[in-house]
This record gives C-alpha cells, sequence and structure tokens, in this order.
C-alpha cells in the first residue's frame, strides 16, 4: 500500500480533539492556561481485555497495579481538552505555538499505536489531502525516518512517563479505570490543584504508589467476568470522572 499526504491546512485534526500529551508538554499546557483531560484504561494480569499480540506495547505503556486479589496493568493519559477549535488555533487555521506544538499534533496523521494502522477513510482530513505530496507510506512501510523518531519519542515518553502519572493520579484521588476495549473513564481535574501536584512529585524519585484501582465496567456480563479475575469493580460512575463507554449500543 503506498499513501501520499500534505496537509492542506483545514483545521479539521484541530478542532474537537483531545491531544495526548507527554509529562512535560502536560506541564507547558497546564502553565499555558490550558485544560487537561485524564483518560484511563487498565487490563487484568490474566490479559482480560487485552489481545495477546498487543499485551507488550500495552505493558510497556502502563504501570502495574493492584484490585482486590487482582494484579492488574492501568495506562494513563494526559491529553489537552479541546471541546471546538483547539485554544491555540488562530483565525486562519494556523497553530499559535507550531514550533513547540505537542508531539501528536507533529505526528498525525500517523497512528502512535503499533496495532493500529493508517487509515485514511477515519480521518477527517479532506479527499484532497491524499491526491498528492510527499510519499507517506511505501509498500505499507513508513518511509519519513523524522517522523518515525517522533514515533518512538512519543511511544518512550509513555513509558517513561508513566510512574509519575501514576503518582500525579494518587494524589489527585484518581483511582477508578476502565477496561481496555470496554471504555475509559474521563477526569477533569482541577487546574490549579493539578499543577501544584505536577510541582510536588516533579524530580522525585518515585516508587510504586501501590495504592488499590477500582474498574468501571459498562454491564453485568462483564463485572462478572472482572470479578470471576478476582478484581473489583463499580457500575455507577463517581461525580469526579466520567465513564467512555466503548462498548456497541
Amino acid at each position: 500500500m503506498n499513501t501520499t499526504f500534505s496537509c492542506v491546512g483545514c483545521g479539521k485534526c484541530c478542532n474537537d480533539h483531545h491531544v495526548p500529551l507527554t509529562l512535560a508538554e502536560t506541564r507547558m499546557w497546564a502553565a499555558d492556561g490550558g485544560q487537561v483531560i485524564v483518560l484511563v484504561e487498565g487490563f487484568l494480569s490474566n490479559g482480560l481485555g487485552l489481545p495477546v499480540q498487543q499485551r507488550e506495547h500495552a505493558e510497556r505503556r502502563s504501570v502495574m497495579v493492584r484490585s482486590g486479589a487482582s494484579q492488574a496493568y492501568v495506562a494513563i493519559t494526559f491529553a489537552a481538552y479541546n471541546v471546538g477549535p483547539c485554544r491555540n488555533l488562530d483565525e486562519d487555521n494556523l497553530c499559535r505555538i507550531y514550533e513547540r506544538r505537542p508531539l501528536v499534533c507533529r505526528i498525525y496523521p500517523m497512528e502512535i499505536n503499533p496495532h493500529i494502522p493508517l487509515n485514511t477513510a477515519v480521518k477527517e482530513c479532506p479527499p484532497e489531502s491524499w491526491e498528492k505530496g510527499p510519499d507517506l507510506i511505501v509498500g505499507g512501510e513508513l518511509v519519513d525516518q523524522e517522523l518515525e523518531g517522533l514515533i518512538q519519542r512519543s511511544r518512550q515518553a509513555d513509558r517513561d512517563d508513566i510512574q509519575t502519572k501514576d503518582a500525579i493520579c494518587a494524589l489527585l484521588g484518581i483511582r477508578t479505570t476502565a477496561l481496555k476495549g470496554d471504555g475509559f473513564t474521563a477526569y477533569l481535574p482541577d487546574m490549579s490543584a493539578f499543577a501544584s501536584v505536577i510541582e510536588q512529585v516533579a524530580g522525585q524519585t518515585l516508587e510504586e504508589c501501590g495504592s488499590e484501582w477500582v474498574f468501571h465496567v459498562s454491564g453485568d456480563d462483564i463485572a462478572r467476568q472482572v470479578l470471576d479475575a478476582g478484581a473489583q469493580v463499580v457500575t455507577d460512575a463517581s461525580s469526579n470522572y466520567a465513564f467512555i463507554s466503548l462498548r456497541a449500543a
């Protein structure tokens, strides 16, 4: 498969997208007055909620935790909260922070997850974006080595940041996760408290927090599977988070 791509500056990718951030980018976003959303998903050590071929990648970007009598892995994403246009998009659809824009913005339209292939049909870019421009993928392989390097940096940041993210979440009382594939738990922390906690843990040598995590699941059938594995379950959302279901209606 060969794919070409050329950005036409439509700005669609800068609207209504929560952009995943590295920890350093999160600090910058908070310092600039932006809102951060915390998205959490996890899976059990028995593999519930995760295809076998994805396990290595998922474990590397997750923190090992406890849930009841079960061992689990939790992935925490800090993302720029964008409802409508990104706060850095100007009236001409140009980025005001282009030279220091997040890694994910630099990587688009490529995917960061190695198990998700680029699918132009689900991207919001107009058809002309794919009709001309430099080669992006040739023979199924990404040919832009600089872009490949950015993708690897993003994946490495996920691994490097996870212990600190877990510590930040512990101090903010974030301890409910969704089951991978079933949904996400989504938190909108008070940004003053969030920024304060980030500074509190910055530069510290962190040990595993060891706090107990609870799984929020979408229905009784999944709850039974999680409970049978020894993990803790809730089905009613707390006032401090929303549950975003990925389950087909």
